[in-house]
């Protein structure tokens, strides 16, 4: 007969057993799959090349980390089991939970659409995910049922949609120009108080500061945090570089804690494992998706320049800017990143205006970047707003368009599955633009989404790679 003193062994000894495999002491034949860690004195020892960082950066990004690798979190954090670390599971194993994270193995699990305007769609590394990709961000309440009564399914939290990856260094490089301008501008209005000084950079304004009373007024701010640093990541502008998403990305999805986030040898999330993903290892991440090809524009007909004509003629242009221009063709990468000194603590650099990212060089110097947007935050109106309870439910930093003809379903969940339906949702600020579509004869429509249809996304990216 077993005692009470027997089961707490046994109990002791499952933990023990649990602890040990999650510790990185793998069961006979079982590994993890990050393999050979790559530090950050090797990525800047000059032993590997732009490609060889190139191909690191893609393993980590297609790697399907396991529990040895330290996917996952540890023990369940009753007062927040909501935040990366301490999450129930659906298993109650510790391993996938879906609705709020650990919801993959690898991020090239829901960036893999290159284009969904082909049937079957196109493939790649860096794409869209489709609607079955969608992540739920930190939900508290889900009502499949409606037992609400509401006429619908009802939830908190945040619905996304994951955007493809494609031109991202070039788009990092005009974020970092721009918040050297606003700290610049900052520091102007500190050294002349009682003067209000208008936050403008190239082309884009948010707003105005004023220092007074030994203090800076950052209330006219909008359209960014009031630190004034821009951050072009994150449907509601979180993150102001790849390798600050790369971070958050890795916790939320798989439970993979950097030690950029948690430091070296410290097991921040509890699961038994510690150094889950190295600074050498985030930075050939980076290094390899700033890098990827740029969108591309595709044949521009005479239809097509008459569709552009009347983007721009109904105010679209304004937020989705198509081109707007860097100072420098250098992509700066920084360890440790100091938000408001962007090109601080430099350890690599890349030329942006040569393959594989290709960005046409200006006379100047600089790049010509076609995002097809302003980097700012805008009120989108209560139609798209979440439900989130933040003062930003209904603010989103402007989609970028470029590449826009390969990537539906549309807007920030997803919700729209053609253009139409993605600009009719517009409100807010762009509700008079919304409106001026609706009034369009059908054939400045057609127009429209010809020229819209002309925005593509690279055909072969990271292939170069496989050479």
């Amino acid at each position: 007969m077993i005692g009470m003193k027997d089961l707490l062994g046994m109990g002791a000894m499952l933990v023990a057993l649990t602890t040990l495999t999650q510790a990185g002491t793998p069961p006979p034949g079982e590994a993890g799959n990050l393999g050979d860690r790559l530090t950050q004195t090797e990525v800047t020892s000059g032993d590997l090349d732009f490609d060889d960082l190139r191909r690191e950066g893609r393993r980590i990004f297609s790697t399907p980390f396991n529990k040895i690798d330290g996917y996952g979190d540890g023990p369940v954090d009753g007062i927040d089991p909501t935040s990366p670390g301490h999450r129930p599971t659906l298993q109650n194993n510790g391993t996938y939970l879906r609705v709020n994270g650990l919801d993959a193995q690898t991020c090239l699990e829901c960036h893999t659409i290159v284009s969904n305007a082909t049937i079957p769609a196109t493939l790649g590394i860096g794409g869209v995910g489709g609607a079955a990709a969608n992540a739920i961000f930190q939900p508290r309440h889900i009502d499949v049922d409606d037992e609400g009564g509401l006429g619908f399914a009802d939830f908190d939290g945040r619905f996304i949609n994951p955007p493809f990856l494609f031109g991202s260094g070039g788009v990092e490089l005009l974020g970092k120009e721009m918040t050297v301008e606003l700290q610049d501008l900052k520091q102007f209005a500190i050294d002349n108080p009682g003067v209000e000084v208008e936050l403008e950079t190239k082309g884009v304004h948010f707003g105005s500061i004023i220092f007074e009373n030994g203090q800076l007024d950052t209330s006219k701010v909008e359209g960014i945090d009031h630190d004034l640093v821009v951050r072009p990541f994150g449907r509601k502008g979180e993150f102001a570089s790849v390798r600050a998403f790369d971070i958050e990305a890795m916790a939320f999805h798989f439970g993979m804690q950097a030690t950029d986030l948690v430091g070296e040898g410290v097991d921040g999330d509890g699961d038994g494992v510690v150094d889950e993903l190295l600074t050498g290892e985030l930075s050939a991440l980076h290094i390899f998706l700033s890098t990827m090809e740029r969108p591309v524009r595709g044949n521009v007909t005479p239809e097509a320049r008459n569709g552009f004509q009347t983007f721009k003629s109904i105010g679209c242009a304004e937020c989705h800017i198509p081109k707007m221009r860097t100072v420098s063709s250098t992509l700066i990468y920084s360890h440790p990143e100091v938000l408001e000194d962007p090109f601080a603590n430099p350890y690599y650099q890349v030329d942006l205006s040569e393959e594989p990212a290709g960005f046409p060089q200006r006379p100047d110097g600089g790049l010509g970047v076609p995002l097809f947007a302003d980097l700012k935050r805008h009120d989108m109106g209560p139609g798209l707003a979440e439900n989130f309870g933040s003062e930003l439910d209904s603010e989103f930093t402007t989609a970028r368009l470029w590449g826009v003809a390969d990537t539906a379903p549309y807007l920030h969940d997803g919700r729209a599955q053609t253009l139409t339906e993605a600009i009719l949702a517009h409100g807010g600020e762009a509700q008079s633009a919304r409106d001026a579509f609706d009034a369009l004869t059908p054939a400045e429509r057609i127009e429209m989404l010809t020229f819209l249809r002309v925005l593509r996304t690279p055909t072969n990216p990271s292939g170069d790679l496989d050479e």
